[in-house]
C-alpha cells in the first residue's frame, strides 16, 4: 500500500493527471459543528482549468442548490477531488480557500472549451495550499462514455430572466439557510 504523497505543486505528470479527468468532486462544509458537509459532482469539458501551480478554477452552473457559494462565502473552505477511473488507481486531491466571483467576460474567457458560458451562475477560483495524492485501489473502473447534454439543454429554453428568477428563488440561500446567489 502507498501513503499520502504531498506535492509542492500542480505541475507535470500531476496536472496532466487533472486536466486528463472528466469528473471531479467538490467538498464543502459551513462554519462550526451545525450544518450539512456538502460534496457536489462536478463534470462537462472545458470546465476546469489549472491557472497555475496553486491556482486552479471550474464554472458553477445552475443547479439544484447553492451549498458551495454558501459555504465558500462564509469561511472559504474547499477540498476537490479528482479519480482515476481508467488506467492506474489515483486520487488527487486539492486542498485551498475559494472565492465565489462574478461570471465576467474575463473571467469566462479562462475557459475557452467550456460548452455554454451563458447559464454559468459564477466561476469559483481556488487558492490552493495542499496537493496530495493517493493510492486510489479500491477506486472501480468506469468507462466515460462522454458528457451529458442535460444541463445545457435544460439551459438553451431559459432566457437570461428565467435564469435570474431561478437564482433568486432556489439559489439565494443554503439548505442551512447560509446567503448565497444575492
Amino acid at each position: 500500500m502507498s501513503a499520502v504523497k504531498l506535492h509542492d505543486a500542480i505541475t507535470g505528470r500531476l496536472r496532466e493527471f487533472i486536466d486528463a479527468q472528466p469528473m471531479f468532486f467538490v467538498a464543502t462544509a459551513p462554519a462550526g459543528p451545525q450544518g450539512h458537509v456538502n460534496v457536489s459532482p462536478k463534470g462537462m469539458t472545458g470546465t476546469f482549468v489549472v491557472l497555475g501551480e496553486h491556482r486552479v478554477a471550474y464554472l458553477d452552473y445552475h443547479g439544484s442548490g447553492a451549498e458551495t457559494i454558501a459555504h465558500l462565502r462564509e469561511n472559504g473552505r474547499i477540498t476537490i477531488m479528482f479519480c482515476a477511473f481508467q488506467g492506474a488507481p489515483n486520487i488527487v486531491r486539492l486542498y485551498g480557500t475559494g472565492r465565489v466571483e462574478e461570471a465576467t467576460a474575463e473571467k469566462l474567457a479562462l475557459f475557452p472549451e467550456s460548452p455554454d458560458q451563458r447559464a454559468v451562475r459564477a466561476v469559483i477560483e481556488i487558492d490552493v495550499h495542499r496537493i496530495s495524492d493517493s493510492c486510489g485501489y479500491s477506486v472501480p473502473f468506469m468507462s466515460y462514455d462522454g458528457d451529458r447534454d442535460t444541463l445545457l439543454r435544460w439551459s438553451e429554453r431559459k432566457s437570461d430572466d428565467d435564469l435570474a428568477d431561478y437564482r433568486r428563488k432556489k439559489n439565494s440561500t443554503s439548505i442551512d439557510g447560509l446567503p448565497a446567489m444575492s
